[in-house]
């Protein structure tokens, strides 16, 4: 299994196409079917204080970005390939280790929680918008039209937003996409090979993400919660397995840090602790 999580964070960063398996500990249902920087020296007579060697991987930097003026549409291939290129960080492989242990600590029930949702009438009655909301075609317009109303009433901060929502769904549509047509796992009512990860979780976690990165983590909560009962629709709609829906979670935060990463601070954050893996909240205070 822990072969399994490194396969597929492997693939998440450097968009691989190994193919991965899994099979369910409960009698064979797959998860997954194939198709050291050295610091510099002082010198003698020099401050002892020194800058540290970056390393190999993209640092978390310390503090917000500027505003820059409008991003015109026309830099919208060029922002995102510079944004598959700064993938592969130190803070994406936790993050992608994070949601890949998590599929696979839930993957054993996932079919005792299908069975308590698919035909649950009243869940699948609470969840039911949640099919169209986590649709590419309402989010993406939703991105567009923030980025529109930035441009035409000349407001940098609100096309800003708009853009790097557009940034993070589109990165995390081809994410997930490039994953479900490599896993080629089956989708709980048999309709295709194409269930892992969600792209409903991975495109609202995703907006929910670069969203924080702009208001807040307090602004942010609606838009957590928002992505999270879109998440959790598709399991009484009977079209993810439970394990899809976390790891899309996780491949939606990858892809909105990495849209917005440019001097972002987040105020959610992994590192590697002795033992395991710490995810840290903090608040951020801005004097008036």
């Amino acid at each position: 299994m822990r072969a399994m999580v490194g396969m597929v964070v492997g693939l998440l960063l450097a968009g691989s196409s190994v193919a991965v398996s899994a099979q369910d500990l409960s009698g064979g249902r797959p998860l997954f079917e194939a198709g050291a920087a050295t610091a510099p020296t002082p010198d003698a007579a020099a401050s002892a204080m020194s800058l540290p060697d970056p390393g190999a991987f993209d640092q978390q930097p310390a503090g917000p970005a500027p505003t820059p003026r409008h991003t015109g549409i026309h830099a919208l291939g060029k922002d995102l390939l510079d944004d598959f290129k700064h993938l592969p960080s130190k803070e994406n492989f936790i993050w992608a280790g994070v949601a890949g242990g998590l599929a696979l600590a839930v993957h054993p029930v996932d079919d005792n929680v299908m069975n308590g949702l698919a035909y649950d009438s009243k869940a699948q009655s609470f969840f039911k918008l949640g099919k169209y909301l986590g649709q590419s075609y309402v989010l993406i317009p939703v991105a567009i039209g923030v980025y529109a109303t930035g441009r035409i009433k000349d407001q940098p901060k609100v096309s800003h937003v708009g853009m790097d929502l557009i940034q993070a769904l589109l990165m995390a549509e081809a994410i997930t996409q490039t994953l479900k047509y490599t896993t080629r796992r089956e989708r709980p009512d048999g309709s295709g090979k194409n269930s892992f990860p969600s792209g409903h979780a991975a495109d609202t976690f995703a907006f929910a993400t670069a969203f924080e990165r702009h208001i807040g983590w307090k602004g942010a909560v609606p838009a957590y919660l928002f992505s999270s009962y879109v998440a959790i629709s598709r399991l009484p709609d009977n079209r993810h397995w439970l394990s899809d829906t976390v790891f899309g979670a996780g491949v939606g935060i990858i892809a909105g840090r990495t849209a917005t990463r440019h001097g972002a601070k987040y105020p959610m954050s992994a590192a590697i602790v002795r033992g395991g893996v710490e995810i840290m909240f903090s608040r951020n205070y801005a004097a008036n």
